[in-house]
């Protein structure tokens, strides 16, 4: 058995502590393991995005006819609507005939010659004359109405004046001026109370002031029927052929309108009846009505 000597340690010094024979040193701690590196892991591939599917046009289209049709019927409209509705197709439908009876005039036209055309514009250019005259004439009147110093005078002068022009166009007073003398022989009967009417009104559309058939004068109410045994009365008067038309006005605007293509002269012709025109400078219309007092009209009050 060993012994030991044990010192006393000085003061203020730890105490030393040997190591007993044969005792183990106590064992250092033992070390942390060091933590093996995670390697660094991929990052996982972000999963696609699908993409939208596309509309299909098809089913958009059927869609959108569904909608429409769904918003136009049954229809919703309210009076005034309907109203609205009614005046636009009433003006369409106007102006529908109106350019297809434009159209049809045009086309007539269209075939027209040269010639037939520049006597179509000499006669509307005779009646715009004629009536820039006659509008003329009456400013002039109202002129010398208006600043005559004897104005009561003046209106009896105009009065008279009035009542003669009048008396004209009712067939009371004979007329006499520059005119043409329209002549239709039909030898094979073939003119009837209608053409006779065209005619005349052909005439009166060209300015005719006054105008005689045959012996009788033509006025407002002049009527022309045909008879069951052939032939035309004219105011209940039978009047035979040839027709002799007596009319008083502008022989330069008279003429031409009867020879306009598919105008009075061409319509005779085609029912095999000749048309002859002599201009001149005065005719006579002397045939005269025995005018008759109306039975229901009266002068209206102003």
């Amino acid at each position: 058995m060993r012994l030991t000597k044990v010192t006393a340690p000085a003061p203020g010094a730890e105490p030393k502590t040997e190591p007993k024979t044969g005792a183990k040193p106590e064992s250092a701690p033992a070390a942390e393991p060091t933590p093996e590196p995670v390697p660094d892991r991929e990052p996982a591939p972000e999963a696609e995005s699908e993409p939208e599917p596309e509309p299909d046009p098809v089913a958009d289209r059927s869609a959108g006819r569904r909608r429409l049709k769904a918003a136009l019927w049954p229809p919703r409209l309210s009076r005034g609507q309907l109203v609205v509705a009614l005046l636009l197709f009433s003006l369409g439908l106007g102006l529908a005939i109106q350019v297809r009876s434009t159209n049809d005039h045009h086309s007539q036209l269209r075939g027209a010659r040269q010639e037939d055309l520049v006597r179509i514009l000499d006669e509307l250019d005779s009646r715009q004359q004629r009536l820039q005259q006659e509008k003329a004439e009456l400013e002039q009147s109202l002129a010398k109405l208006e600043n005559s110093s004897n104005q009561a005078k003046e209106a009896q002068e105009q009065t008279r004046k009035k009542a003669t022009e009048l008396g004209v166009l009712a067939g009371t007073v004979k007329a006499t001026g520059p005119g043409i003398v329209l002549t239709v022989d039909d030898p094979q009967g073939q003119v009837k109370a209608d053409m006779l009417l065209d005619t005349l009104q052909e005439l009166r559309a060209a300015g005719a002031e006054a105008i005689q058939i045959n012996d009788v004068r033509v006025v407002v109410n002049t009527y022309f029927t045909d008879l069951s045994a052939g032939g035309v009365q004219i105011d209940g008067k039978k009047v035979s052929q040839p027709y002799r038309f007596t009319v008083v006005g502008n022989p330069q605007d008279l003429t031409p309108a009867l020879n306009i293509p598919g105008g009075v002269v061409r319509t005779l012709e085609s029912h095999q009846a000749r048309a002859t025109i002599a201009q001149q400078q005065k005719v006579v219309v002397d045939a005269l009505v025995d005018p008759k007092s109306p039975q229901y009209a009266k002068p209206a009050s102003k």
